[in-house]
């Protein structure tokens, strides 16, 4: 397994291949089906999302709250096509990375390949053991959506895989 940091995921990209094995460390942001909703309306309208979108990395997660004495409970990928309407405008605004489950559509193997950017893949039904990669977990947008609010996660040696690749590879064959 290839041990990174959200932060050296631009440059590692470059040499990084669909199936390759990954922890990754550091911050990522949680965003499913509703914040992508109002991502999208935000970038229309001219105003700022609520992160840094440049070499930042979204997971399409909606965690369930956290048990005592843990930052954040299950926390499994969801289904990353739903997202796909709206992922090739957020890589071409400097998003590295995009985690979930499933293939993507062709656009957004397009947008991988033109941003220099990844889809990797976190487990699917694994969420309650994902939850022990998190250190610290906090809402910082639309705490109205509830667990699909934007989060902001600190993991450390969060197991995922490469699912999509700048040279257009995917471990799916309909990527």
């Amino acid at each position: 397994m290839i041990e990174l940091n959200v932060c050296e995921l631009r440059d590692a990209a470059l040499s990084l291949k669909a199936g390759d094995a990954i922890l990754l460390s550091g911050t990522l942001y949680t965003a499913r089906d509703a914040a992508h909703k109002r991502f999208a309306a935000a970038l229309s309208a001219g105003k700022p999302l609520p992160f840094p979108i440049r070499n930042a990395a979204i997971y399409y997660a909606g965690p369930t709250p956290a048990p005592n004495g843990l930052p954040i409970g299950s926390i499994g990928p969801t289904t990353s096509a739903r997202m796909d309407p709206y992922a090739p405008a957020l890589y071409d605004r400097g998003l590295v990375a995009t985690i979930g489950k499933g293939a993507r559509s062709p656009a957004v193997r397009e947008a991988l390949i033109r941003n220099k950017a990844l889809y990797l893949c976190a487990l699917g039904g694994a969420g309650a053991l994902a939850c022990k990669a998190v250190r610290r977990a906090e809402t910082i947008a639309y705490p109205d959506l509830d667990c699909e609010s934007v989060k902001r996660l600190e993991v450390i040696r969060f197991p995922l895989f490469v699912a999509g690749d700048i040279f257009g590879d995917s471990i799916y064959p309909d990527l």
